[in-house]
């Protein structure tokens, strides 16, 4: 059964910082690449970041580029978003996703404020 679990989330002031981890299971984690995607009420999900399996490549929406990093773990099948210099328009829910060909799955998101 695959499953992307995330976690991290939360409220914080703005110019704080947060971690968001997202833990894989049921795939061939390393083989995949991973990306991190959010989403505010009624607007369409965006893609935040992306890795490659090798973890040597990634990209960023220029919006977040020098205050975000993601990363990833294959030994410990996870994947990272750290958050600096957070800002008001970094509130949404975010996704975790995996995507290898035609093989997509996707976290259940987790809820980050930026608020004062």
């Amino acid at each position: 059964q695959v499953q992307l679990v995330e976690s991290g989330g939360g409220l914080v002031q703005p110019g704080g910082s947060l971690r968001l981890s997202c833990a894989a299971s049921g795939f061939i984690f390393s083989t995949y690449r991973l990306s991190w995607y959010r989403q505010v009420p009624g607007k369409e999900r965006e893609l935040v970041a992306n890795i490659f399996p090798s973890g040597t490549m990634t990209s960023y929406v220029d919006s977040v580029k020098d205050r975000f990093t993601i990363s990833r773990d294959n030994a410990e099948n996870t994947v990272y978003l750290q958050m600096n210099s957070l800002k008001p328009e970094d509130t949404a829910v975010y996704y975790c996703n995996a995507r290898l060909g035609n093989f997509q799955y996707w976290g259940q998101g987790t809820q980050v404020t930026v608020s004062s």
